[in-house]
């Protein structure tokens, strides 16, 4: 059955591609879809709750609207007299929401001592035609898939035009230095763009052989779309794979680029940017007129500091694999990771949340989301990262469409990141708590990972082990979380690929310094820690 699920996904996905590519977006078209999306926020958040959550009979909101005891007609009054934001207050404050555990399928829902039975598709969106399936960061078990729907694509593309019009990049040669499927942030952005009319001249790929292969199936969706796209005439660039520790050629395409057309942009995580422009450096090329628009991890100063350097400007954008992009730089920032949340498609409120392991508290956001084409159902779903929102005046292009909400500071208080990867800390634990006790000795509370960034700004982890652990060779540590990781999900496997190119990894001696449940110290709440400390 598998087989002729895939089989139909993927004739599915040419029949629709040739729509989506035929039909591109323009600016006015953005901009006015956009505006409609704003004024209609209440109406949008009301019909995802009428069809999907009292109109699918599966939904798993369902029992924690009944537990609450909220009807329909209780969200159309609190919508009516509260307004939206104050809606998902209120409804989270009645026990309406999902952990980030819940919510990939880790650990079961429990409200009221009433275990709500949930399977891994729970939170399918089941309005989706299914166009074609990625697979999210690092996860434990099976893995966590994400079926894309080019309507959503097509939706946020709306968001990516009319930021890059902002910055003034919406018309420059664009190359991506993205991953191939099952890693889905390649042909998402390979998509988005194809959508606006701006097709990339270069799709650099990270992955290699020699460190990951993916599957016949995922390369045949990868090579089949731009086989697809330039039957129908649209010029959509093959697949070039290029290491992480080949940067200088990315920095080559940059500065060519440049010279020939006076700019361009590429599409790539943070650690790559900063690669490509340290890279750049050493090469002697200057690369005023690039621009990077970067994800995957917080531009911290020491990031950024690097990637202007070279001459490049930047602007950071933030979402989610289930979700898409919910936030896009501000043209006016206060800081290096200021950006604008993307309110006509999303809500975020905040709810104060206990670090594990720490007595530090966080204002975790929670995620709804907005519109019918979300590959997952999102009511406030809280997912592991905390930061700043508010209201500012910034004079941004973006403001003066509406976007009027500020989400900065962002970090994460239980997800480590480096080079662009995320790994969920539930995979992790289980390495340290049962892999590295039974091959290399000690118990559970003899190793921790820890998330530090070096002095050129690359975001590292370092496996604390204590020191009275007798382990001659501490490369092989650092093979056996490497096979552990390839052994136990797709997503997992593309980080271990990753960051076995970039050595993010490294051995450090030491005595664990968290409890027995903080086995992972992200940097931000190190930072937080150690300045509690000094006080």
């Amino acid at each position: 059955m598998g087989f002729i699920s895939d089989k139909k996904m993927y004739v599915r996905f040419a029949l629709g591609l040739r729509k989506f590519l035929r039909q591109p977006l323009t600016l006015d078209a953005a901009q006015a879809l956009i505006k409609r999306r704003l004024a209609e926020r209440d109406d949008n958040f009301l019909r995802l709750v009428e069809r999907g959550i009292f109109g699918y009979s599966r939904s798993p909101y369902l029992p924690l609207l009944k537990l609450a005891g909220c009807e329909l007609g209780d969200i159309k009054n609190l919508l009516r007299v509260k307004g939206l934001e104050p809606t998902l207050h209120t409804l989270r404050d009645a026990g309406v929401y999902i952990s980030f555990e819940e919510f990939k399928g880790r650990e079961p829902m429990v409200r009221g001592g009433q275990e709500i039975p949930l399977t891994a598709h729970s939170f399918d969106n089941p309005f989706l035609s299914r166009y074609y399936r990625t697979e999210s960061g690092g996860t434990t078990g099976a893995g966590t898939r994400v079926e894309t729907d080019l309507e959503h694509l097509a939706a946020l593309a709306a968001n990516m035009m009319v930021t890059r019009h902002a910055h003034g990049v919406l018309d420059v040669p664009t190359a991506i230095w993205r991953g191939v499927l099952p890693d889905g942030s390649g042909i998402n952005n390979l998509l988005v763009s194809a959508h606006l009319g701006r097709y990339p001249r270069k799709w650099f790929s990270p992955y290699i052989s020699r460190d990951l292969k993916p599957s016949l199936k995922y390369q045949t969706a990868t090579y089949g779309t731009v086989i697809i796209g330039r039957l129908w005439g649209k010029p959509l660039p093959w697949p070039e794979h290029i290491a992480i520790d080949n940067a200088i050629a990315v920095a080559r395409w940059a500065a060519e680029t440049i010279k020939s057309d006076g700019a361009c942009l590429v599409f790539s995580p943070v650690s790559r940017a900063l690669r490509v422009c340290l890279a750049a450096r050493d090469a002697g090329l200057d690369l005023t007129g690039a621009t990077f628009v970067i994800a995957g991890e917080p531009p911290t100063p020491a990031k950024v500091k690097g990637i202007t350097a070279s001459g490049a400007k930047y602007f950071p954008t933030y979402g989610l694999a289930e979700s898409g992009r919910m936030a896009m730089g501000c043209c006016n920032p206060t800081d290096c990771n200021d950006l604008h949340l993307l309110k006509d498609a999303f809500a975020v409120i905040q709810k104060p949340r206990q670090v594990p392991g720490s007595e530090i508290e966080v204002a975790a956001f929670n995620v709804t989301s907005l519109l019918l084409t979300t590959p997952k159902l999102m009511l406030n779903v809280e997912i592991d990262d905390y930061g700043i929102i508010e209201q500012r005046a910034c004079g941004c292009p973006l403001e003066e469409l509406g976007l009027t909400d500020h989400i900065r500071d962002i970090h994460s208080f239980r997800k480590l990141t480096s080079e662009g990867v995320t790994l969920v800390g539930s995979e992790m634990i289980h390495i340290l708590e049962d892999v590295l006790p039974s091959r290399f000795g000690g118990s559970a509370l003899d190793y921790q990972l820890l998330e530090e960034e070096d002095e050129q700004g690359f975001t590292r982890l370092y496996l604390l082990i204590n020191p009275t652990i007798e382990i001659a060779d501490e490369n092989a540590v650092i093979e056996t979380v490497f096979a552990a990781m390839g052994e136990s999900s797709i997503g997992a496997d593309s980080a271990r690929a990753i960051w076995r190119q970039a050595q993010a990894l490294k051995v450090r001696r030491g005595y664990p310094v968290w409890t027995a449940r903080g086995k992972l110290m992200p940097l931000h709440i190190a930072n937080r820690i150690a300045s509690l400390s000094k006080k």
